[in-house]
């Protein structure tokens, strides 16, 4: 079969009646669900490589066939919420965790990994809640959970996703022998017998199992190429390769995955997947060239979040992979200017995207960011405007359009703005809220317009993000505040909070080095009884838009002493001081409420059986 009848077989089974349409599906979510998504097509595979390599799968996946993705491209596995979240001072509360699901569904990802459900209860509802909605749209992403290689793990796993129309368990083991050695303890038998008869045992509780091999590029190769091959005897669909410490090369990432092409059994048959960090800088080029390889799955992250030094940044591969098609087509068996896509990412929602986890997570984005920096499409040189001006591609190689960034608004939103012009461009940007965010958001909108002559479309997502943030059960609450400073004056703080539990309205002064300092003192005579053991790690503040009227938005990063993590908060206001103490308590509130919440567990930890 030729590589042309390869593709037309693919494309044409999406649109046969041999397919099955959306109301068919439906109609069959309440009977088992083994019987409720038809089998996929017949495998198909790409002729075989010269060099004993073996072919590439296309073969078009009952999810590829659902929602009419093309089976040759890359698949993006977007970890965000899971390894993303895992940064520390990133923890998302479950409202914030479902705002950036519905953004990666327009974003349209392949896989959502939604979390690690057997950490916590709390995670185990996150997880479940976005399988139960963001599982079931129309056009829908694979939900994936983590589960370490244990039984409890795998079959809470399983029960977090089941809501999905799609879901897949991922589960991993470590396969280096350092990790074996000092973290499993575990004798290279033991570990090949725990993954044939725990991804045995994820298969059996759902079609769609991912396996990892935790630390594969510092494993022995050849022990990696065996793991590798009892997985997938045991009904594994997908193999990811992670580089867990980021400590490859892009030459070293190829040659392993070709390795694998040529020495696993059964590899024609799955999809290869990579997973990387960035702590030598080369995660993205490592993954293009595990892409030129032969992988076919990225697990990456929005704006490369995550443990250390982050991930591969999800927004730079899947530009590199659009700007450089006529590159990278001649990899994938295709013509040099074939038009097609080589991912399924709506590009035009990347921008959105990068902002709204920025301010979920905390985690500002450098100006000099790859795609969604502030300074990405900035240019200073003369030299540099003068060829900009005269033509666009002189020193561009994207339009800014292309990744989401607009400059002009087309509805003006001022004081007598209505709710329906409100909510309208709440839609137009993305954000889904609950009547009671919605109602607490158009206040702040309105407080803000007798302020502003006009509201920009970044400080609706700001004043948005704020109320997104707010929970219900936080336990103080800024009322009023006033603060004395000048060049001769002894900065001086008086703050009145609300403390919800006892129902008491507390106002305390303090004097500092300066007007925040003296601020945050003051806030820690009223929570110093609960919360005396919290320290300030970080501080930063920034405007929102350009002007002198503008929003200023402060984020603030606290240690709790108690538990050792850290959570931020963040606040936006005109009054920069308002801001400042409104941020610290969100921080704070945070940092209470997962007291309660000590035993969340990492997916890295110990694993006992």
């Amino acid at each position: 079969m030729t590589f042309v009848k390869v593709v037309a077989t693919a494309i044409a089974f999406a649109g046969s009646a041999q397919g099955f349409t959306h109301n068919s599906y439906l109609s069959s979510l309440s009977t088992k669900r083994s019987a409720t998504i038809p089998d996929a097509p017949p495998q198909v595979l790409t002729p075989a490589p010269p060099g004993g390599l073996k072919a590439v799968c296309t073969t078009p996946t009952k999810h590829d066939v659902y929602t009419g993705r093309d089976p040759e491209r890359v698949k993006v596995f977007d970890t965000t919420l899971r390894d993303g979240e895992q940064s520390p001072g990133c923890t998302m509360t479950a409202e914030e965790k479902m705002q950036v699901a519905r953004q990666l569904a327009r974003l349209q990802v392949d896989v959502i990994e939604a979390g690690f459900p057997f950490a916590s209860p709390g995670d185990f509802d996150a997880v479940q809640r976005i399988a139960n909605e963001v599982g079931n749209y129309e056009n829908p992403p694979i939900i994936c959970g983590l589960a370490r290689a244990t039984k409890l793990d795998i079959e809470t796993c399983a029960k977090a996703v089941s809501g999905a129309k799609f879901p897949r368990i991922h589960t991993f083991i470590a396969t280096s022998d350092i990790h074996m050695e000092h973290k499993l303890r575990k004798t290279r038998e033991e570990v090949i017998e725990i993954t044939r008869e725990m991804v045995g045992l994820a298969r059996s509780l759902c079609e769609d199992v991912e396996f990892s091999a935790e630390d594969a590029l510092r494993s022995d190769h050849e022990f990696l190429y065996q793991v590798y091959s009892v997985a997938i005897e045991a009904g594994a669909t997908t193999l990811n390769v992670p580089d867990t410490v980021g400590y490859t090369t892009p030459a070293e990432f190829m040659e392993l995955i070709e390795g694998m092409r040529r020495n696993v059994v059964g590899i024609e048959k799955c999809t290869i997947s990579v997973h990387g960090h960035d702590d030598l800088g080369m995660a993205v080029a490592n993954f293009m060239a595990a892409i030129e390889g032969g992988a076919r799955q990225v697990e990456c992250t929005i704006n490369g979040i995550g443990e250390r030094a982050g991930n591969a940044a999800l927004e730079e591969i899947v530009m590199a992979l659009h700007v450089r098609k006529s590159f990278y087509n001649r990899r994938f068996g295709r013509e040099e200017l074939d038009d097609r896509a080589l991912t399924n990412i709506n590009t035009r929602e990347i921008f959105k995207s990068s902002r709204l986890v920025s301010t979920m997570t905390g985690m500002l984005v450098q100006p000099n960011k790859a795609i969604v920096g502030g300074n990405a499409f900035a240019h200073e040189s003369g030299i540099h405007q003068d060829g900009v001006l005269k033509n666009r591609a002189t020193y561009e190689i994207m339009d800014a359009e292309l990744v989401g960034i607009v400059d002009n608004d087309n509805l003006v939103l001022g004081k007598h703005s209505g709710r329906a012009a409100f909510r309208s461009r709440l839609t137009d940007l993305g954000y889904t809220l609950g009547d009671d965010e919605l109602q607490r958001s158009f206040a702040r909108f309105k407080e803000l317009a007798d302020k502003k002559k006009e509201i920009s479309s970044a400080d609706l997502e700001s004043i948005v993000n704020d109320e997104i943030q707010f929970v219900s059960e936080d336990r103080f609450m800024l009322d009023e505040m006033q603060v004395i400073c000048g060049a001769s004056t002894t900065p001086t703080a008086t703050v009145t909070i609300a403390d919800t539990t006892t129902n008491q309205i507390i106002t305390k002064a303090a004097t500092g080095t300066g007007p925040v300092d003296a601020a945050y003192a003051a806030v820690h005579q009223v929570v110093g009884s609960c919360m005396d053991d919290v320290e300030l790690l970080e501080y930063s503040v920034g405007s929102v838009t350009a002007g002198i009227d503008a929003l200023g938005e402060v984020t603030v990063r606290v240690q709790d002493k108690q538990t050792k993590r850290v959570f931020f908060g963040r606040s936006s206001n005109n009054d920069i001081l308002t801001a400042s103490t409104q941020a610290y308590l969100s921080a704070i509130n945070r940092a209470l409420s997962s007291r309660g919440n000590e035993g969340r567990m990492h997916p890295q930890s110990e694993q006992k059986r």
